[in-house]
């Protein structure tokens, strides 16, 4: 059975990676909530594993995580495959180096007015994709070109070690106009995630010899939106609204720029030759099939009010 958690009462579990690379932001962020809520309890976590049973033993308080976007993707992962997402209200201080997901979701940039989201702000129920393998995915993921995958694990290599990526796509800042609510800024982020950014050569280097395009089919409610004999550069994918995905397949290019395929639907099935992709903060992969599911409304977010 779910537990609702009193608004006054907050759980806050600090990242280590927000620790190490803002103090000074979780310090603020730690000061407006320990002096807006009735009760405050801040948890260190130092391990993945101790983050876990930290979340799990929130009680009736409301957790808030102060932390990038790896800290909330695995947070709502967790609450995700213990069942316990849709009777839970999430907050977030995005605090570390990669913020692009957390930011686009809607929630502020800086840690005071963050922190006041925290407080005094409004539960949004959001959309997210879950996967086969019963992963999470709360912005866009994209299938890039496979001769840009290298340098793409190269990326998320990087990402792991704590180093973070201005210029990888979770990493990027949220376009200004729009709000979360029907998430038109998902469609602006998808958008540039279908014209692929030119890679240096220093990294196309590392992709040499490039294996050329990828050879995908591309299902959206059991209807082919593109088949293997089709070529394609890239395949972007997010959460709409009204509990649809917006999937756009950009077909790969031959002299005249091809015009992008674009669909919606609940369910969508990639499969082919072995692939991977990027999840908000991470690469998953490679597999050979992979289908993603909308739940309408699973995430509960505290943002903003209106």
């Amino acid at each position: 059975m779910a537990t609702f958690a009193t608004p006054d009462q907050l759980l806050v579990i600090i990242d280590p990676v927000a620790r190490s690379t803002d103090g000074e932001s979780v310090r603020i962020a730690k000061d407006v909530l320990g002096a807006g809520a009735a009760s405050t309890k801040v948890c260190l976590p130092e391990s993945p594993e101790e983050f876990a049973r930290m979340l799990q033993r929130r009680g009736s308080r409301r957790p808030v995580l102060i932390g990038d976007d790896r800290a909330l993707v695995r947070t709502v992962a967790l609450l995700h495959r213990r069942r316990e997402l849709a009777g839970c209200v999430l907050s977030v201080v995005p605090v570390g180096p990669v913020l692009g997901v957390a930011h686009a979701l809607g929630v502020p940039t800086g840690a005071v007015a963050a922190a006041r989201a925290v407080l005094d702000g409004t539960e949004r129920r959001l959309d997210v994709l879950v996967d086969d393998s019963d992963g999470v995915v709360l912005g866009a993921l994209r299938i890039p070109p496979l001769a840009a995958e290298s340098s793409m694990a190269e990326s998320s290599t990087t990402d792991a070690s704590g180093a973070g990526s201005s210029g990888s796509p979770s990493s990027s800042s949220p376009s200004s106009g729009g709000g979360p609510h029907g998430r038109p800024w998902l469609h602006s982020l998808v958008r540039t995630l279908a014209h692929p950014r030119t890679v240096r050569p220093s990294r196309l280097a590392a992709a040499s010899p490039s294996p050329g395009p990828a050879r995908l089919r591309v299902e959206v409610d059991g209807e082919t939106l593109v088949d293997l004999d089709q070529p394609v550069e890239a395949v972007s994918v997010t959460p709409g609204a009204s509990g649809t995905a917006e999937v756009i397949v950009r077909p790969l290019s031959l002299g005249a720029d091809a015009a992008p395929i674009e669909a919606r639907g609940r369910t969508v099935t990639v499969s082919g030759a072995d692939f991977r992709y990027r999840a908000d903060a991470s690469v998953a992969g490679p597999v050979r099939r992979r289908t993603w599911t909308v739940r309408e409304g699973a995430l509960g977010l505290m943002l903003p009010g209106r």
